[in-house]
């Protein structure tokens, strides 16, 4: 959530900011419910203070004077009773535009209106080459049995897999690899839930944003969510916390399962292992001081290329543009890896530096030198989406026989084999 202070006080900026975004937001429209709800609340609080008096006052009064103020009470209740139901009309299209509003950009962000112009700023050499016609990963792993997308759609529905035979050993031969390069970066390892609270997934940003694509469960009952990614949990262990001390900034890693129903996306990749409602992602989140902040996103980015060129796999680091933005990023790095089947680049990674965007929705907060509070700064990465990553690799290590060699990074968690 963005400090509504600096809305009202720079709107010609917010303006400016969404204009950059590519979003339709009426800021001059949610200013004035704004200044009326503030003007509501000051004349509830006036109402409360002259209440309070009365209450004091009138055990003093004679009989007649308590008749007199008790009427001029009672006028006070059906005042403020009125004021509050004009409230209850007015903050759902408020809060509604508030909740989404846009975080601030980085001055060093691209600025265009979609993922067309998205700057490509380095590469990892170039495509790889072959003396053979290459084939899509989906060819591969048909011939040898590493996928069942007939009984996933059977037991569960379309978009849902079966993983089979060394396949499931190189995933987590991937997971291994990448958890034991963070973890020696001083990243703590975590395996979090993967259901949570409307909180989580609210302070996370995700709802309302994106509430038509997530997995509600029990509503009537314990009313859980699940997760799109488990940035929604991790983000959330230290909510409503003031950490005492963070010089250093705080690193977590993990491992998890992530939903999404995809329902915007139609058939859309369907040939592909690229959008499904299960699936599983190394993910890491950080928080820092402000003036930590874009040092430590620097250095999160240079994690995730480490990881990818230790693969050995070509890829393009790409700056995301403001049009192509979530609301809560203000400054956001993709990798794109090569994949030869389908002759183009997809993302596999993904990292944003959101400020305190997310902070000031869970209410994390860390004590400055000075003993005062203030928000910290949050940060979250994909370091490997497995089943792009499983793409990349099967199809980028892919010899004329249909087999797959395996990275020699991964080989010491794959029992030393070569080769799939």
């Amino acid at each position: 959530m963005i400090d509504l202070k600096l809305v009202r006080q720079n709107p010609e900026l917010m303006k400016d900011n969404i204009a950059k975004r590519n979003l339709k937001v009426d800021l001059d429209a949610f200013l004035a419910l704004d200044k009326q709800i503030l003007e509501i609340n000051q004349k509830l609080e006036s109402l409360k203070a002259t209440k309070n008096s009365f209450s004091k006052l009138i055990p003093t009064l004679s009989n007649e004077e308590k008749q007199s103020k008790l009427a001029e009470m009672k006028d006070l209740w059906e005042e403020e009773k009125a004021l509050n139901e004009t409230l209850k009309t007015l903050e759902p299209d408020y809060f509604s535009v508030l909740y989404r509003l846009p975080n601030f950009l980085d001055e060093t962000t691209a600025i265009w209106p979609d993922d067309s112009w998205n700057v490509v700023e380095s590469t990892f050499w170039t495509p790889t080459k072959f003396d053979f016609e290459p084939k899509a990963h989906y060819e591969i792993w048909a011939k040898k049995w590493w996928i069942d997308t007939e009984k996933g759609s059977e037991i569960s529905w379309a978009r849902f897999w079966y993983l089979k035979w060394d396949v499931v050993f190189l995933q987590f031969a991937i997971i291994n690899y990448a958890l034991s390069k963070l973890a020696a970066k001083w990243f703590t390892p975590m395996l979090p839930p993967v259901l949570v609270k409307e909180q989580a997934m609210f302070g996370t940003w995700f709802l309302p944003a994106w509430e038509d694509g997530t997995y509600r469960v029990n509503p009537e009952d314990d009313d859980l969510y699940l997760v799109w990614t488990a940035e929604v949990p991790v983000t959330s262990y230290h909510s409503w916390e003031i950490i005492e001390n963070l010089d250093s900034p705080i690193k977590y890693v993990w491992y998890s399962e992530c939903f999404r129903k995809e329902a915007w996306s139609a058939w859309k990749d369907m040939r592909w292992i690229l959008r499904w409602h299960q699936f599983q992602k190394v993910e890491m989140v950080c928080f820092c001081k402000q003036e930590d902040s874009q040092k430590l996103h620097d250095e999160m980015v240079a994690v995730e290329e480490e990881i990818w060129q230790g693969l050995n796999i070509p890829y393009q680091k790409l700056n995301i543009c403001s049009g192509d933005l979530g609301n809560p990023a203000m400054k956001k790095y993709d990798l794109e890896a090569w994949m030869p089947g389908q002759q183009k680049f997809r993302e596999v990674t993904s990292c944003s530096n959101v400020w305190e965007y997310q902070s000031r929705r869970l209410g994390i907060r860390y004590r400055d030198e000075n003993g005062k509070t203030q928000y910290a700064h949050t940060l979250n990465g994909t370091v490997i989406a497995l089943s792009r990553c499983l793409i990349a690799i099967i199809e980028n290590y892919q010899t004329a026989e249909g087999d797959v060699k395996i990275p020699e990074v991964l080989r010491p968690f794959m029992w030393g084999r070569e080769i799939l």
